[in-house]
C-alpha cells in the first residue's frame, strides 16, 4: 500500500469539499481550486476527512494513488494558507518594480522585460531586488516563478542573475590569467 495515499487528509472547518463523481472542488478563505480525480482512484468524504483508494494494485492505480493525496493535500493548504515563492536578483543595475499588477524587470538588456500577473497569481516587490509570486495554486506559482527566473538565469562564472531566494549557485573559475 502507498505511504502517502493511505494517509488521511483533515479538512479544516473553513473548508468546503465538494465531491462530483471525478471532480472535487475545494472551497476555502483564499479562493476555490477543481481538479479531476484520474479514473481507477476514488476519493471520500467522511466527516472532516478525505480519504483516496485504490481499486487494484496495477502499476498505474499505484502511481496515481499517491499523487493524486498530493494534490488534494496542495489544494486544501493553497485554500487555507497559499503558496509563494521568493525570488531575488543579483547583479549591478538588476532590479524590479511593480507597474500596477506586473512586474518590470531591468535585466541588462536593451530594453525592460514586462511580466504581466496570470489570472490567480500575485506579485509583490519588497525592495529593487527582492520579489515574491504567490497565489493559491502551488502548481501555477512554482510555474510562473520558474519562467521569471528564464529571464536572466544565475551566471556560474559571476552569479548574476535571477534566483530563489535561498538558492546556492555553484560557480566556476574563469580563465586563468597571467
Amino acid at each position: 500500500m502507498s505511504r502517502i495515499g493511505r494517509l488521511p487528509i483533515t479538512v479544516p472547518t473553513d473548508v468546503e469539499v465538494k465531491i462530483d463523481g471525478a471532480v472535487v472542488t475545494v472551497k476555502g478563505g483564499k479562493g476555490e481550486l477543481t481538479h479531476t480525480v484520474a479514473t481507477p482512484i476514488e476519493v471520500n468524504l467522511e466527516d472532516s476527512t478525505l480519504s483516496v483508494t485504490r481499486p487494484n494494485d496495477e502499476r498505474l492505480s499505484r502511481s496515481l494513488h499517491g499523487l493524486t493525496r498530493t494534490l488534494l493535500a496542495n489544494m486544501i493548504e493553497g485554500v487555507t494558507k497559499g503558496y509563494e515563492k521568493k525570488l531575488e536578483i543579483v547583479g549591478t543595475g538588476y532590479r524590479v518594480q511593480a507597474k500596477g499588477s506586473d512586474l518590470e524587470f531591468a535585466l541588462g538588456f536593451s530594453h525592460p522585460v514586462t511580466v504581466s500577473a496570470p489570472e490567480g497569481i500575485a506579485f509583490t516587490v519588497e525592495n529593487p531586488t527582492k520579489f515574491t509570486v504567490s497565489g493559491i495554486d502551488k502548481q501555477r506559482v512554482g510555474e510562473v516563478a520558474a519562467n521569471i527566473r528564464k529571464l536572466r538565469k544565475p551566471d556560474p562564472y559571476k552569479g548574476k542573475g535571477i534566483r530563489y531566494a535561498g538558492e546556492v549557485v555553484r560557480r566556476k573559475v574563469g580563465k586563468a590569467g597571467k
